[in-house]
């Protein structure tokens, strides 16, 4: 017997990605604003990339497999080519830069937002699909072009929204960790990258659980066992020694580290350049709460050849709880330079928009209005008759810069102030028989309404009252509304 019913898919969002509705967008759209307008200010040129790569342009991501789609979402171009969703917007800056370098004003000063795709396993706040705000410099090597990207990603952390002392960019720079291990004499490049991801652990595991990460392994709490760098027990005193400098001020951090990793030559340079990036910080006004600098900061083990930092938000109160890392950059003097063959010096910081605007609205760091995205004005359907009226106030609304709608369902009164409380409206415009006969119209103030409602527990005073409503002449009808708008509060 054959079943002839019709398929039906079942309606689910793939593993990884989610819908996001207005109010979850509002935030991001308005840290991707006060962010760009810091760039801007700091003479940064935006720039825009296209979402696909081809794949060998995205070379340090790609295993060794005929098919490049791990890690990044590839698809072969009907010329046989390997194409894949940028995974970020570095290596689309740098197939960029080395194609155009000839054309380019140098050093490049650009900075894009957009959504980057990885094809890794998602979790908890965890997302294939994401938005990233990035600026970078190519083409100078001076650390204060490090400092300066720091600076605007302090400044752009408060022009977002985040209160005072609710986050600090922390820095390190590389050369000093290279330089640790050469004083250590730690040569074996997978022995010098199990130290280095041994580091990177010290906020997770503790002094301890990095000691035997550094030495023969570690057994976690569920009986597995990470074999440990195995590196002699005077190496792994001057690596603590090296990962406990951090917590003061920024001078005396750098007098700490001194002893540590001075003496190499990689290691002198690194706190060369870290005091540097020192004075052109105190230049521009970033204080010692809004930056530090913190030796426990590895980031990409592979990847950064200088300085490089990490943002940090601090929930509020007294427990100084870390909420972990919302964007982070470096030096990375390499990456043009796999196309051209030539070293380029690069640095940059990127903003991990949708983290970031996640960890504001949860402790209503987003600034006034922003925090519940608002509909528009809804202008109610009392009489069919009137239905050009009601298009003629949507316009007037609109052409004064309101957003405003005619609502087009099939419901009654009674639902379509229903359907304006559920869009988040600032107002409704309602203009029956009455009205059109004295050349007035109705405004509910649904702003003013919500917030009343929530005092007030009679019904019949909620009635009595009548809330937020108000009636003026037809002429006045657009400027009532303005100041609604520019009044209320999401």
């Amino acid at each position: 017997m054959s079943d002839n019913s019709e398929f039906r898919p079942e309606a689910r969002s793939p593993h990884g990605f989610q819908d996001r509705r207005a109010r979850d967008l509002a935030g991001e759209r308005a840290i991707l604003e006060a962010v760009s307008a810091v760039y801007e200010r700091y003479g940064f040129e935006h720039l825009d990339t296209p979402a696909f790569e081809y794949a060998d342009a995205l070379g340090k991501f790609l295993p060794d497999s005929d098919r490049p789609n791990e890690g990044v979402f590839a698809l072969q171009d009907s010329d046989e080519q390997w194409m894949a969703l940028r995974y970020d917007l570095t290596a689309p800056l740098a197939r960029f830069a080395a194609q155009n370098w000839e054309t380019l004003p140098k050093p490049f000063r650009r900075y894009a937002f957009g959504t980057v795709w990885r094809n890794e396993k998602p979790g908890p706040g965890r997302f294939r699909e994401f938005i990233q705000c990035d600026a970078d410099t190519v083409g100078s090597d001076r650390p204060e072009a490090d400092a300066e990207i720091v600076a605007m990603a302090a400044e752009g952390l408060r022009a977002a929204g985040i209160s005072k002392g609710s986050a600090v960019l922390k820095i390190n720079s590389r050369k000093l960790l290279n330089g640790l291990l050469a004083q250590a004499r730690i040569d074996d490049p997978a022995q010098r990258l199990s130290v280095l991801r041994a580091a990177d652990k010290l906020d997770r595991l503790g002094q301890q659980g990095v000691r035997d990460l550094l030495g023969k392994g570690r057994l976690d709490e569920s009986g597995a066992f990470t074999p440990g760098a195995m590196i002699p027990a005077g190496a792994i005193d001057s690596v603590l020694a090296f990962l406990a400098a951090g917590g003061g001020d920024r001078a005396s951090v750098l007098a700490a580290l001194s002893p540590v990793v001075g003496g190499s030559e990689e290691g002198n340079q690194g706190l060369e350049d870290l005091a540097r990036i020192d004075a052109a910080l105190k230049g521009m006004g970033v204080s010692e709460a809004d930056a530090r600098f913190d030796p426990a900061v590895v980031r990409g083990l592979e990847y950064y050849t200088g300085a490089v930092y990490e943002a940090e938000l601090i929930a509020p109160g007294d427990a100084r709880v870390s909420l972990g890392s919302v964007g982070g950059g470096g030096r990375y003097d390499d990456l043009v330079a796999r196309f051209t063959g030539t070293p380029v010096p690069a640095t940059g910081f990127s903003f991990g928009v949708s983290r970031l605007a996640a960890a504001m609205a949860q402790f209503d760091w987003l600034k006034a209005g922003l925090a519940t995205a608002r509909g528009p004005v809804v202008v109610i359907v009392f009489d069919q008759a009137l239905m050009g009226e009601y298009f003629a106030v949507a316009q007037e609304l609109r052409d004064a810069g309101i957003a405003a709608e005619v609502y087009l369902g099939p419901s009654g009164m009674k639902a379509q102030m229903k359907y304006a409380d559920r869009r988040r409206s600032p107002a409704a415009v309602i203009i029956g028989g009455d009205e059109a006969a004295n050349g007035t119209a109705t405004i509910k103030d649904l702003d003013l309404g919500r917030e009343l409602a929530s005092a007030v527990t009679d019904n019949a005073a909620w009635r009595e009252g009548r809330p937020g409503q108000q009636t003026v002449a037809r002429a006045e009808l657009v400027a009532a509304v303005r100041k609604i708008v520019d009044g209320g509060a999401a």
